[in-house]
């Protein structure tokens, strides 16, 4: 499945953005849909999953909160609503799906077949 991530950009301390990961994929709501992400000097770190067709989300303890992701049926996408953005939000984004994720697994990038090519989000102080 190829994904397309879209919807970073720069925001001051308090805003807010919505990341969308799209695809033409037909079964995408079968897939497993984790948002990660990478700031500068650090490993790819976990931001939150969306569980197949159950819709139950698994959020890291750094966005719980104020990050939420979804499904939108109609545009074939998961969505990342990015809430109370703080400066060390600012970050390469990306959005990874997987087809053998559970509930364990969701927090590992090892977990994730496909990647999409990353939205750089930035959060001025």
């Amino acid at each position: 499945v190829q994904l397309q991530a879209s919807g970073g950009g720069l925001v001051q301390t308090g805003g807010s953005l919505r990341l969308s990961c799209a695809t033409f994929e037909r079964t995408f709501s079968s897939y497993v849909v984790g948002w990660f992400r990478r700031s500068p000097g650090k490993e790819r770190e976990f931001v939150g999953a969306i569980i197949r067709r159950s819709g139950n989300t698994r959020y890291a303890d750094s966005v719980k909160g104020r990050f939420t992701i979804s499904r939108d049926y109609a545009n074939n996408a998961v969505d990342l609503q990015m809430n109370n953005l703080k400066p060390e939000d600012t970050a390469v984004y990306y959005c990874g799906a997987s087809r053998g994720a559970d509930w364990s697994s969701v927090g590992l990038t090892n977990a994730y077949d496909q990647w999409g090519q990353g939205t750089l989000v930035t959060v001025s102080s």
